[in-house]
């Protein structure tokens, strides 16, 4: 797809917040072509034969077996290889698409989280930070699963904090191995991997080095043992366990990239995880959407289906409008991701730091997205229950498995917590570094709210002009309050989490909200009015819910640090900021809705 140029080379992390974007400028998903849809489709085929009529099974299963031999089947369909190079014996797939692939097999249960472990966190580490001979030997069998992969990070004191992990690796007095020992947990699919990347500090003469290491270890080293499957609220039938490195011989050719390149290695594959777990929850969100909108539609009381009252309609009005928020700014972000990859390779980068530079650049809305393709999850497995009412809360109904499942993925890939700080420390430490302007923008602000109102009337009969001018009033609010915080508390800044969250709340409202309308835009624009009346009630419902969050964190913020004076401009440019034309966004919940109980799907 044609992108526009000055999208390719200007495109930084976190610039939105200061840079309009137009609609030319984004991917939307009605723009995958024939043959990406395909291949989403071949997904969700492979989960209505294979996987959807064993959940139970999946979940119950005693053995490895079960699961490993889903995974073989998949690897024939080349579900494994889909970001893995040609010459690899993958397909090749661009960022996107792959993340396309992430939705479409995301609505797997605790299958999905095997499938995603492996190709993420597995697989990626030696496709971007292997070299040649490293590559060559591993990615052919784990493309084709004949090899099944595990990401060995977490420790029992180390999780948020994992550069903190104990695991060491010794070099042998023959300077041909490193004997690695330790313990890790939460390993997904350990019971049946044959492939470790694992983390270990290197430890000469008693002393350890400050920084992690990675190494890829094969499970015919030896020196390996594991624990029985954990117990878990959700996910069952994912295998993960604790896995016991006991003088574990690595060959000192299967040291991943550089010594002490570890941290590195997993801040960025998580980079890749998060912005693919967006993807993945939404597309548990569209199976559960589908389920409770057919249930509102069979389910009778009062004589008629609870798809006509009112309160269920708010429901799948709301279901919908978060959902597709999620899709709209989780496909932008892909597509930004592909530009970066093309213009850094343009300038003659490798394939592989290529993709490493684009994700690092864009490792705050890889965050964002996290954080906001999680939620709206649990927000719609939560309203999936309530539709469904007593059964929803039925081990015989799906609700039970959906909402059980869901509530992992606010902790998998860096809890939310740890997300929404990182994306205003990463926010400011671009800024401290020269990287991106927000000090500027945010004093412009400051003068602003001091100012007197522009009351000026004209109307913008430009496509969303209003909606427009109530983002850019958005992120003025973030500056402001970012802005007053930072020269409150300087480098104590980081101490005070609960501002920081705050902070963050409103960012991803912003990013979310913004997308939407970009989204439908372009619709507009493609398709004309008429095709996009819904979609335009989809865009408004949710600008008006992020108004309302972004006062209500910015409110929060503002009297966790102002005081006097400093409270009452800051409050009152808050609410010039948060200001937006009262529309009737009951009716267009109901049309919303009525079109999901019409199609009997979610139909955006």
């Amino acid at each position: 797809m044609a992108v526009a140029e000055d999208n390719k080379t200007t495109i930084k992390g976190g610039e939105f917040l200061i840079k309009e974007t137009s609609a030319s400028q984004v991917f939307i998903p009605e723009e995958f072509t024939e043959e990406q849809k395909m291949i989403a489709d071949t997904c969700r085929d492979f989960l209505g034969k294979e996987i959807w009529p064993r959940l139970d099974e999946i979940d119950q299963a005693k053995s490895t077996e079960l699961i490993s031999g889903l995974m073989d089947k998949a690897g024939e369909l080349g579900l494994l290889g889909t970001a893995v190079p040609e010459e690899y014996g993958g397909f090749g797939m661009n960022f996107n698409t792959s993340m396309l692939v992430a939705e479409a097999t995301g609505a797997g249960n605790s299958f999905s989280v095997a499938l995603s472990a492996h190709t993420g966190i597995g697989t990626l580490p030696i496709l971007y930070y292997g070299d040649e001979n490293q590559k060559t030997k591993y990615l052919p069998k784990l493309a084709s699963g004949e090899w099944k992969a595990a990401y060995c990070l977490t420790e029992p004191d180390s999780g948020s904090d994992a550069n903190s992990g104990k695991t060491k690796a010794v070099l042998t007095g023959d300077g041909k191995y490193y004997a690695i020992t330790g313990q890790k947990m939460w390993i997904t699919n350990g019971g049946f991997a044959d492939i470790f990347i694992v983390f270990a500090k290197i430890e000469e003469n008693g002393k350890s080095d400050k920084n992690l290491t990675a190494f890829i270890i094969e499970k015919s080293f030896g020196g390996i043992t594991m624990n029985e499957p954990e117990h878990k609220m959700g996910i069952k039938g994912s295998d993960t366990r604790q896995i016991f490195f006991n003088d574990c011989l690595v060959p000192i050719e299967n040291m991943l990239s550089e010594r002490e390149n570890g941290f590195k290695i997993a801040v960025n594959i998580l980079n890749i995880g998060r912005i693919k777990l967006s993807a993945a929850a939404l597309g548990g969100a569209k199976l559960v959407a589908k389920q409770a909108i057919n249930y509102a539609n069979e389910r009778k009381q009062f004589g008629t289906t609870i798809a006509n009252f009112g309160a269920i309609k708010h429901k799948l009005a709301e279901i919908a409008v978060g959902m597709f928020a999620t899709e709209s700014a989780a496909y932008r972000v892909g597509q930004n991701i592909d530009d970066l990859i093309a213009a850094f390779q343009e300038k003659g980068m490798p394939d592989s730091q290529s993709k490493l530079k684009a994700l690092e650049e864009l490792a705050i809305e890889c965050a964002i997205m996290k954080v906001h393709g999680s939620e709206v999850l649990d927000f719609v497995v939560d309203e999936g229950v309530q539709i469904y009412g007593g059964m929803g809360f039925s081990a015989d109904a799906p609700m039970d498995r959906a909402y059980r499942d869901s509530r992992i993925n606010r902790i998998f890939e860096g809890t939310n917590e740890i997300n929404r700080l990182l994306i205003v420390d990463m926010l400011l430490k671009r800024t401290m570094k020269g990287q991106l302007d927000l000090m500027g923008p945010a004093t412009a602000v400051g003068k602003e709210i001091l100012s007197i109102p522009d009351f000026n009337t004209d109307e913008d009969e430009t496509l969303f002009a209003a909606e427009k001018k109530v983002i850019k009033n958005l992120k003025k609010s973030v500056l402001m309050i970012a802005g007053a915080a930072v020269q409150k508390f300087m480098m104590k800044l980081s101490e005070e989490q609960e501002i920081i969250m705050n902070v963050a709340d409103m960012i991803i409202q912003i990013y979310a909200a913004e997308s939407v309308l970009l989204r439908v835009e372009k619709r507009t624009n493609l398709l004309g009015v008429d095709a996009n009346a819904l979609h335009k009630d989809i865009a408004v419902i949710y600008l008006h819910r992020a108004v309302e969050k972004v006062n209500n964190a910015g409110k929060a913020a503002i009297t966790s640090f102002a005081e006097s004076d400093e409270l009452r401009v800051m409050l009152m440019g808050l609410k010039r900021f948060t200001k937006i034309e009262p529309v009737n966004l009951k009716d267009a919940r109901r049309r919303v809705a009525d079109e999901l109980i019409r199609k009997n799907e979610y139909v955006f």
